[in-house]
């Protein structure tokens, strides 16, 4: 088992446990050091020099992962194309979560008792395990409570975040631990900003759900039903489906068709700000997986999510 390699050191942040298992069939053997910078996973410095997680896969994939916020900023495909967006206005301080890529929204999703979305995008995630599987490279944070978590929600819990690059695919899987001794709930979603020609956009795979559609007013949605068999985005764009079905298809009017696959996120929403955010709107929808009912978990119990993005 040869020991990753990080091109800069970050003593603050938790990195125990991390490695490197090595199971590249058929390919030609490296040395470990060309292994860390061309295949595989490696830390190094970001925008606004924050750790970042570059995960790079044999096929010439890559994708990006930022320690703060356990943000996914990134995911190229072989032909270099970045699938994923990141807002023009976004910082990289600290001051504020990433605006783009795939932030988390726990333990609450929108406004609420705490701050909007919850606290899950505004801490650093530790880098506890790493691995190469056929070239393919695996990295897994973790999020634990903490006195800025407690602040505003007070239990113990662990979050388990995968995420696992393919050749052309990037899947995650976010796991919630109650670690505490008293039950607690939650929700969540991951906030994906893909990029998009807005006005080619369109999203396959929701007719017949239920909808809360929160324009004019977010305080008070309407509920209706998903009448149409494409779903596209003509202005501002703010609406909850209930009880998606698996897989949603995403044709991005750049080229792209993607598949958005998952696994107990009930939920979906679809959102563009339209001019409110005259900047970027027309470069970014967001197709987001969610829970929007109420998770409860006991001491000890746990619950997991995942999805997978995959083109064609």
């Amino acid at each position: 088992m040869a020991t990753v390699s990080m091109s800069l050191s970050f003593p603050a942040l938790s990195f125990h446990n991390f490695r490197r298992t090595k199971r590249f069939s058929g390919m030609a053997s490296a040395s470990a050091n060309k292994e860390a910078t061309s295949v595989g996973v490696r830390i190094t410095e970001g925008e606004g020099k924050q750790p970042k997680v570059v995960l790079t896969s044999v096929q010439g994939s890559e994708a990006e992962v930022y320690l703060f916020g356990g943000c996914i900023t990134s995911w190229k495909v072989p032909n270099g194309r970045d699938l994923l967006f990141v807002r023009p206005d976004s910082v990289f301080n600290k001051k504020k979560p990433i605006s783009g890529g795939i932030p988390h929204c726990f333990p609450q999703f929108g406004p609420g008792p705490m701050q909007q979305h919850g606290f899950a995008r505004n801490m650093d995630w530790s880098v506890i395990d790493s691995e190469n599987v056929e070239g393919n490279p695996i990295v897994t944070l973790e999020l634990k409570d903490g006195p800025y978590s407690r602040s505003m929600w007070d239990f113990g819990f662990q979050a388990i975040y995968k995420v696992i690059l393919n050749g052309k695919s990037i899947s995650t899987e976010l796991s919630i631990t109650n670690t505490d001794n008293k039950p607690f709930s939650f929700n969540a979603a991951l906030h994906t900003y893909f990029h998009a020609s807005v006005t080619g956009a369109s999203v396959r795979g929701l007719k017949g759900c239920k909808t809360l559609n929160k324009d004019p007013d977010p305080k008070n949605p309407i509920e209706g039903q998903e009448e149409r068999d494409v779903v596209t985005f003509p202005g501002f764009v703010d609406c909850i489906y209930l009880d998606t079905p698996d897989e949603l298809s995403l044709d991005n009017g750049l080229g792209d068709v993607i598949s958005i696959r998952n696994t107990n996120w009930s939920d979906a929403v679809l959102w563009n700000p339209h001019l409110q955010m005259e900047a970027s709107y027309r470069d970014f929808v967001c197709v987001e997986n969610a829970k929007i009912g109420t998770v409860q978990l006991d001491p000890e119990q746990a619950w997991t999510a995942k999805q997978h993005f995959s083109v064609s």
